[in-house]
């Protein structure tokens, strides 16, 4: 059994949220004070630091991913109170993930702003009495944030999710998913100083490796090759007590290596999850509020999880038997979800299917991994030439189609739910009503779900 190693080296007691981990319970650290929780191989989630009680930097883990190797990461994409690091045990002191003086470089970032660029970030950048940054908010949810962040964090934590308008993404977001050595023990640091696992030691880069296997193709997919970036190697940044010294500037650059890994075994209770896509995703799974004879209390904002996945890339999420809910891409309506449960209580089968109520950001498939080989879903794209009455918006700004049961924000859209009749049918995805979709299941509690974003 592996364990996350859990150091908060900060003088008062810190709050984590655990997604996936610690029975998905709340944990919080004495000062100067360490907790190990336990970490077996094929599970994933994330240690989430909470501040004022709004969630901020977080590690995110993968356990014996790839070819049974860990993927970590840092991620500011929800915001940032404190500093955080995560490691393989045994790794170099220097070679870890993530910014180890976050907040001092972002403070000393902000005093340097224009007035006008300080109001712009007004809501987003919260001070103390003092003037000096005590906590930003969730950089993927304000592009102006984001690039502030990223002035002084490029390259060492996730920053941004998904799309900005016509933009692609990151490629220094998409560096942080780099797979570790094996299966270890993972450090995580927390500090309102100095997180680096060694503080002594400077930082010298990620601790990363190239993958050099054939891909094996998942139940019902073609093969392809899945390709891992390689991280930047950079330069020692300076050690800070109260404040952040001058960074240096990246120095020798790792080379891109193209290295194709092999899909993850089916293997539940969870589900194979497949990005179809040129860029890195974030994929969220909402388990239900409530469930019923037929009837579920859909959850839409308390996600049990999420993992980002890489271009064109499948990954294994673990979950727990209890789970009954869906995953989507990204945490904003309207969008596609993928509805399933891992064990149901007739037949002990995981059961799912592809619904367009609440919304169509792309198409998506959902298919069997126990050698029945069933499948059912869509790959088309329908969202191109759809009528525009047929269309809306996320909140972030993306074209979708419109939900066609309504919800919060109005009532169904008629248009799409006629469009999507037209280019789908009736037994392809759930479009209006809760009967007429052919379930598919799989003996072993885990299905593949594939999500197709143009």
């Amino acid at each position: 059994m592996h364990y996350l190693r859990i150091h908060n080296r900060s003088n008062h007691p810190q709050t984590f949220q655990c997604h996936g981990y610690n029975g998905n319970k709340d944990l919080t650290i004495k000062a100067n004070g360490q907790a190990n929780i336990e970490a077996p191989d094929g599970t994933s989630g994330a240690i989430i630091a909470v501040h004022e009680g709004v969630i901020g930097e977080q590690c995110e883990i993968t356990k014996s991913g790839w070819q049974g190797n860990d993927t970590i990461d840092i991620s500011n994409i929800c915001g940032a109170g404190g500093n955080m690091t995560c490691q393989q045990v045994g790794d170099a002191p220097g070679k870890f993930k993530g910014h180890e003086t976050f907040m001092q470089a972002c403070n000393q970032a902000w005093h340097k702003l224009s007035q006008d660029k300080k109001n712009q970030l007004k809501g987003h950048v919260f001070l103390d009495g003092k003037g000096n940054v005590k906590r930003i908010g969730a950089p993927k949810e304000f592009q102006p944030l984001e690039q502030f962040v990223r002035t002084f964090a490029n390259g060492r934590t996730y920053i941004g999710v998904g799309a900005w308008g016509p933009s692609q993404g990151n490629p220094q977001d998409n560096k942080q998913s780099s797979a570790g050595k094996g299966s270890k023990d993972i450090l995580i640091v927390y500090s309102d100083g100095n997180a680096a696992p060694d503080p002594s030691k400077k930082f010298t880069g990620q601790s990363i490796q190239a993958l050099a296997v054939n891909l094996m193709a998942a139940p019902s997919e073609a093969n392809e090759d899945v390709h891992e970036p390689i991280a930047d190697e950079q330069a020692a940044v300076a050690e800070a007590d109260d404040e952040v010294k001058k960074e240096a500037q990246p120095a020798d650059t790792v080379a891109f290596v193209a290295a194709a890994a092999s899909a993850p075994k089916a293997s539940g209770p969870g589900i194979l999850l497949t990005n179809k896509s040129g860029k890195k995703n974030t994929y969220f799974f909402y388990d239900n509020y409530w469930n019923g004879n037929g009837e579920a209390g859909a959850n839409f904002d308390h996600p049990l999880k999420h993992v980002e996945v890489g271009p064109n890339q499948t990954v294994l999420v673990g979950l727990p038997y209890s789970f009954k809910g869906r995953v989507q891409r990204g945490d904003q309506i309207p969008a596609t979800w993928g509805e399933f449960q891992v064990k149901a209580s007739n037949d002990g089968r995981a059961h799912g299917d592809i619904s367009l109520q609440q919304g169509c950001d792309g198409a998506a498939t959902v298919a069997s991994t126990d050698g029945t080989n069933v499948s059912n879903g869509f790959t088309k794209d329908i969202i191109k030439g759809a009528p525009a009455a047929a269309l809306g918006k996320k909140p972030n700004g993306e074209k979708v189609l419109a939900s066609t049961e309504g919800n919060w924000n109005g009532p169904g859209n008629k248009a799409a739910a006629d469009w999507e009749y037209k280019q789908l049918g009736s037994d392809k995805a759930y479009i209006k009503g809760g009967t007429g979709v052919p379930d598919i299941a799989s003996k072993n509690n885990c299905l593949h779900f594939t999500f197709y974003v143009v």
